[in-house]
C-alpha cells in the first residue's frame, strides 16, 4: 500500500527548511558585514594611531635635533622586554606594563631623503613614499599600513598592524554578533513544529468527525471551526454527506418495502399451493420449498432493514446462559433431522448482558442453523460460553468444510454464499449476525478449530452490563465446565 506523506509533516518541513536558509542567508550577512564594519573600524583606529604620533613628532621636532628625537620615540615607542620575551598566555602585562598585543603593532619614521629614524617592529623595510593604507609582508606575516607625510616636519609617519590580529578580533566580534541567530534557531524550530501542529488540530477535528461517521447515523461536519482555507473542502463534504445520506435512505426504504410487498403475495401462494397439495400430495413439496426459502428471504432483508435504519432498540439486562439454552431448543427439531448433537458448554451460570433478547436470539439461532446446515449428518456443534475480560464469548463450533482464511471477511458480505453446493441460504445471516452483534457493542469473527479438526468456529464477543460485571464477584468458579446435550 502507498504511503502518502503527512500534511503537518510536509508543512513542517518546509516552514523549517524555509526559515533555516533564511536563518543561514542571515547569519552570514551578519557575519560579512560585521567583518567588514570591523575591518573598517580598525583602519580607522590604524590612521588616528598614525596622526597620534604625528603629534608627538611634531612637538618633539620643536626642541629636539634628529638625533635626540630618535632616541625619545625609541625610549616611547620601544615594547617591554617582558612582551617580547613572555609567552602569550597571559596577555596582559603585570605591573601595568601593557599588552603583549602590542608587538603586533609597529612604528616607522623616515626622513624625506629615505633615512629611518624609528623602527619598532619591521626591520629593514624601505619607504614606500604613497601615503594611505597598503599590504606588506614582513617576517612571514601580512601587515595592514597607513603611511603619511608631516607637511609640517617633512618627515614620513607609518603604522602598521598584523593581519592576523585583525582577522582574530574581528571574527571573534561578527561570531559573537551571528551566535545569538544560532542559539535562537533551534527554539524557532520548536516553536514552528508546535505552532504548526497546533494550527492543524482544527482538521484533526474534521477527521475524527468523518472517521467516526456510522452509515446508519450521517450527519453534516461542523464548518464553524474549520479553518478558512478548508472551509469549501468541508462544505463539499457535506453536501456530499447529504447526497450519500439520501441514497442510502432510498436503498433501505426501498429494501423494507420490497419485502412488504413480497411478503403478502408470498403467503397468499403458500397458502394456495397447500390447498392443491391437499388434493396431490407430495406433488408440489420442491414449490413449496422454493416458496419457503423466498420467505425466509424477504424476512431477513426486512430485519437487515431494520438493524440498518438504527432504530433505537429496547435493551434490558439478560442472562445470556438461558438465551443460549433457548436458541437450542429452537433449533433441535433441525439438528435432529440431520442427526448432528448440539452441545452447551456454559461456565457461568449468570451471564448477565444489556441487549434486546430477540435480536440476541436472531443472532445467534441464525449461527447455529448455519452451523448445522454445513455439517455432516452425524457430527456435533459445540456451543461454548465463557467470561472474558470485559464480557462474555460465545464460541460456536462445527464440523463442516470450513472457510479459508482470507475468503473469512468476504463470508460477511451481504448476498454472498462461498459454497454454492451447501445450504439454501440467501448469504445474509453472517450479515446480520455482525450488524446485531456491532449494534450491541460487541464482535464477530470467524476461526478454525483449536484442537485441529475440520470445521468453522464463530466467536461472538458481548459486553457484561453492570449486573454481570457484579455477578462474577459474587460467583465462585467451578471446577469443571458444565456439560448439557440437547
Amino acid at each position: 500500500m502507498t504511503r502518502h506523506p503527512s500534511l503537518t509533516r510536509r508543512v513542517t518541513l518546509l516552514v523549517t527548511l524555509t526559515a533555516l536558509t533564511c536563518f543561514a542567508i542571515g547569519g552570514l550577512w551578519s557575519f560579512f558585514q560585521s567583518d567588514h564594519q570591523l575591518e573598517e573600524v580598525f583602519d580607522a583606529e590604524l590612521a588616528q594611531s598614525t596622526r597620534i604620533v604625528q603629534g608627538l613628532v611634531r612637538y618633539l621636532a620643536r626642541s629636539q635635533s634628529l638625533e635626540d628625537l630618535t632616541t625619545t620615540l625609541t625610549e616611547t615607542l620601544k615594547l617591554p622586554r617582558q612582551a617580547l620575551e613572555e609567552g602569550e598566555d597571559n596577555e596582559i602585562l603585570p605591573g601595568g606594563l601593557g599588552h603583549k598585543y602590542e608587538k603586533k603593532i609597529a612604528f616607522q619614521i623616515w626622513t624625506d631623503s629615505g633615512e629611518l629614524l624609528l623602527n619598532t617592529q619591521m626591520r629593514e623595510q624601505q619607504l614606500d613614499d604613497s601615503p594611505g593604507y597598503a599590504w606588506e609582508d614582513y617576517n612571514g606575516y601580512s601587515w595592514r599600513t597607513y603611511t603619511l607625510q608631516d607637511p609640517v616636519t617633512g618627515l614620513w609617519i607609518q603604522t602598521a598592524q598584523r593581519e592576523d590580529v585583525r582577522g582574530e578580533l574581528s571574527r571573534q566580534l561578527a561570531l559573537s554578533n551571528t551566535l545569538p541567530l544560532l542559539l535562537v534557531l533551534p527554539m524557532l524550530v520548536v516553536v514552528l513544529v508546535v505552532a504548526i501542529r497546533w494550527g492543524f488540530t482544527a482538521l484533526r477535528r474534521v477527521e475524527v468527525s468523518v472517521r467516526d461517521m456510522a452509515p446508519e447515523s450521517i450527519h453534516p461536519l461542523d464548518d464553524s471551526s474549520a479553518p478558512t482555507e478548508v472551509q469549501g473542502l468541508v462544505r463539499a463534504v457535506n453536501g456530499l454527506l447529504h447526497r450519500l445520506n439520501a441514497a442510502l435512505e432510498r436503498e433501505r426504504r426501498f429494501s423494507a418495502d420490497a419485502a412488504h410487498e413480497l411478503r403478502t403475495p408470498l403467503t397468499a401462494l403458500r397458502l394456495n399451493l397447500e390447498r392443491v397439495c391437499d388434493d396431490h400430495p407430495g406433488r408440489y413439496d420442491g414449490l413449496i420449498q422454493s416458496v419457503d426459502r423466498m420467505v425466509h428471504l424477504v424476512e431477513q432483508m426486512l430485519l437487515l432493514s431494520r438493524v440498518d435504519s438504527g432504530l433505537d432498540f429496547p435493551q434490558d439486562d439478560h442472562n445470556l446462559s438461558a438465551l443460549l439454552e433457548q436458541c437450542l431448543a429452537e433449533v433441535a427439531p433441525l439438528a435432529l433431522k440431520k442427526a448432528i448433537e448440539p452441545e452447551l458448554e456454559a461456565t457461568p451460570n449468570q451471564a448477565i448482558i444489556l441487549c434486546n433478547s430477540a435480536l440476541i436470539v436472531t443472532l445467534i439461532r441464525s449461527l447455529l442453523a448455519n452451523a448445522i446446515q454445513y455439517s455432516p449428518s452425524g457430527t456435533r456443534v459445540t456451543v461454548h460460553l465463557q467470561a472474558v475480560q470485559a464480557g462474555y464469548r460465545v464460541t460456536i463450533c462445527d464440523q463442516g468444510p470450513g472457510i479459508v482464511p482470507e475468503f473469512r471477511e468476504r463470508a460477511f458480505d451481504r448476498f454472498v454464499r462461498l459454497d454454492q453446493r451447501q445450504g439454501s441460504g440467501a448469504g445474509l445471516g453472517l450479515a446480520i449476525a455482525l450488524r446485531i452483534a456491532e449494534l450491541h457493542g460487541g464482535s464477530l469473527r470467524l476461526t478454525e478449530r483449536s484442537d485441529g479438526h475440520s470445521g468453522l468456529c464463530v466467536e461472538v464477543e458481548l459486553p457484561a452490563s453492570r449486573a454481570g460485571l457484579s455477578s462474577r464477584v459474587s460467583q465462585q468458579p467451578t471446577a469443571e465446565p458444565a456439560g448439557n446435550s440437547l
